[in-house]
């Protein structure tokens, strides 16, 4: 017993060799897990990586509130309540729910690249609420992470929480771990004010649902495309 947790320690001390190119590339929207949990130990260095992320003025902003076990349980259960009876959300930050243009063909386009792998067709509105509310079972991860800043801090700052959620998630990646960024964990912060204590006046963001890769889960073989950089990036000498 004594030269397993020897081995473990061992390989856990020793960080992965895969790049950050690697990490940027194979880094996706994960939306199943297995019920299995990460040691301690490999979830400590994942976030002392991650809080090397830059900040304005080094304040680091972000505050992060993990919740697993019994306590992600009852959070699962509050919010698949509040959706399915069409509880209003009530987000401490408002949500651009719209998009136009070129945005709203990119939002489209992912819907129909994740609803055609879980086998959901257009009009199938009882299909589309089952996908909604996988986003309130977490995707069945073990792990379900809050972010969360101070509200005195403006959009400036909650840029420096984004480079914060992608330096994680990039981390985690390098470490074999899977993610998904969620907007929708932004909809009863109340709940998650009570769960974790929250004395101060952290508001929250948005989560982030993440463990290892359930590859039989349909919805985990879905694949979205990136533009030409031509059509977010201008450089420009003179």
């Amino acid at each position: 017993m004594n030269d397993m947790k020897t081995e473990v320690a061992a390989s856990v001390a020793t960080d992965p060799d895969m790049s950050l190119i690697d990490a940027v590339a194979t880094r996706r929207s994960v939306r199943g897990f297995l019920d299995q949990e990460v040691p301690q130990e490999v979830l400590n260095r994942i976030f002392e990586i991650a809080q090397k992320a830059p900040s304005n003025c080094n304040v680091q902003p972000w505050k992060v509130y993990i919740a697993s076990g019994k306590l992600k349980d009852q959070l699962k259960q509050q919010m698949l309540e509040s959706t399915a009876n069409a509880v209003a959300p009530n987000p401490d930050y408002a949500y651009r729910g719209n998009f136009e243009g070129d945005y709203r063909i990119h939002q489209v386009q992912c819907a129909i690249a994740l609803y055609s792998k879980m086998g959901i067709e257009k009009g199938d509105k009882a299909g589309r609420m089952r996908a909604v509310l996988r986003n309130f079972e977490f995707f069945d991860a073990p792990y379900i992470a809050f972010l969360g800043m101070d509200p005195e801090f403006g959009t400036t700052v909650a840029v420096d929480v984004g480079m914060f959620a992608q330096t994680l998630m990039l981390t985690m990646v390098a470490f074999g771990l899977h993610s998904c960024p969620m907007g929708t964990m932004r909809n009863y912060p109340d709940m998650i004010r009570a769960a974790f204590d929250i004395q101060d006046d952290t508001k929250i963001l948005f989560g982030i649902s993440f463990g290892y890769e359930d590859t039989s889960v349909p919805a985990n073989a879905t694949r979205t495309s990136r533009d030409d950089i031509s059509a977010n990036i201008i450089f420009k000498s003179s």
